[in-house]
């Protein structure tokens, strides 16, 4: 999906020192270059976010991804200010969000942000229906109005029929479902969705993200998704970020993370992910011209041909049939070409040697 360059959420230099000294703390930090541990042992404080920047642009999914503890879920829950950041700025459709009072705030939270986490909170003396209507009634939009409404969401997320029963009949992934169609009811711009499939097995977990998948593309939702599951960030996210200790280490596409990680952390985040389904041909194409003038030329009528945004599965079928290169053609011209060596390589990870 090609995502617009407008930043729906932009979040600039933003830290949150947790305890009475985070003032001094962070001024330590910034003119000392003291750590979490001489933090925590001289101004008794946690670092939560460190100087974390970052821009979500419009229908892009965000993958923030992390260990436990290392500030993901603070730093997503600075986007409605569920949390006060003790420095640095949140915007929100170009607007800072720090001077919103108390009424604008609220108007932000329940007009423009949805709220999908890991624990649904769901209403028990209230219905499916009644749940997945809230935020509408909490608008003070009309009773058969905001039924209507909430009655599409359900069936959007194949609830059909569960309406009148309530949270308790329902299995955990069913609950996510809910939680998921009290935000499609509420149509915000942007979603936060904090580890929201995490509890659940296997198989429900696949579905619910192919089914967010698919609303997503089809509602065009700015969404920031947290996870500490590198495969479900991998599938989910236009773009990760990840982060150790407060800090955002590195960020980019999941082609970018796996192929070219920055240090030794995010090298053993991604250690065992597969290529197969991450890495295109053109990453490890060689350019058309240069191979011919260095192979003497290449007959393109007996050689096979993908495209540059198959990825390596897919030219390793096609390199099965043939001893002859790949094309990798665009537009009906050869831009590229793939040898066997640089489809090796590619799968092995060591995509820096291809040329």
């Amino acid at each position: 999906m090609t995502i617009p360059n407008s930043p729906v959420i932009e979040c600039r230099h933003l830290w949150k020192i947790f305890g009475h000294r985070a003032e001094e703390a962070l001024s330590a930090i910034q003119s000392d270059g003291i750590g979490k541990t001489e933090v925590l042992e001289n101004y008794g404080c946690v670092i939560g976010v460190a100087d974390a920047s970052f821009s979500v642009s419009e229908g892009e999914i965000f993958c923030i991804m992390g260990l436990s503890g290392s500030g993901k879920s603070t730093l997503i829950r600075h986007v409605n200010r569920l949390i006060e950041p003790t420095d640095g700025e949140i915007f929100i459709e170009g607007e800072s969000i720090s001077g919103l009072n108390a009424r604008a705030l609220r108007a932000l939270r329940s007009q423009k942000i949805g709220m999908v986490f890991q624990n649904m909170a769901l209403m028990p003396h209230k219905t499916v229906r009644d749940n997945v209507a809230y935020a509408l009634e909490v608008r003070g939009v009309k009773r058969q109005e905001r039924l209507a409404v909430a009655a599409k969401a359900i069936e959007t997320v194949e609830l059909t029929g569960w309406g009148a029963r309530y949270p308790d009949e329902l299995s955990g992934g069913m609950q996510q479902r809910v939680g998921l169609a009290r935000a499609i009811a509420a149509d915000p711009r942007i979603l936060l969705m904090d580890e929201p499939f995490s509890a659940l097995d296997p198989l429900i977990r696949r579905q619910l993200q192919d089914q967010f998948l698919e609303l997503a593309s089809e509602m065009n939702k700015t969404t920031i998704f947290i996870t500490h599951d590198l495969d479900e960030a991998i599938r989910i996210g236009n773009r990760i970020a990840i982060m150790k200790d407060g800090r955002l280490v590195q960020i980019g596409t999941p082609e970018e993370i796996v192929t070219n990680p920055v240090d030794e952390y995010v090298t053993d985040f991604v250690a065992g992910i597969s290529n197969l389904h991450l890495v295109h041909a053109s990453k490890i194409m060689i350019p058309f011209d240069a191979y011919q003038a260095a192979n003497g030329g290449l007959v393109v009528d007996e050689c096979l041909h993908a495209s540059p945004d198959d990825d390596l599965d897919h030219l390793a079928d096609l390199s099965s049939d043939t001893d002859h290169p790949i094309i990798i053609a665009e537009a009906g011209k050869p831009v590229g070409v793939v040898t066997k060596r640089a489809l090796l390589r590619g799968i092995q990870g060591r995509l820096d040697q291809n040329a």
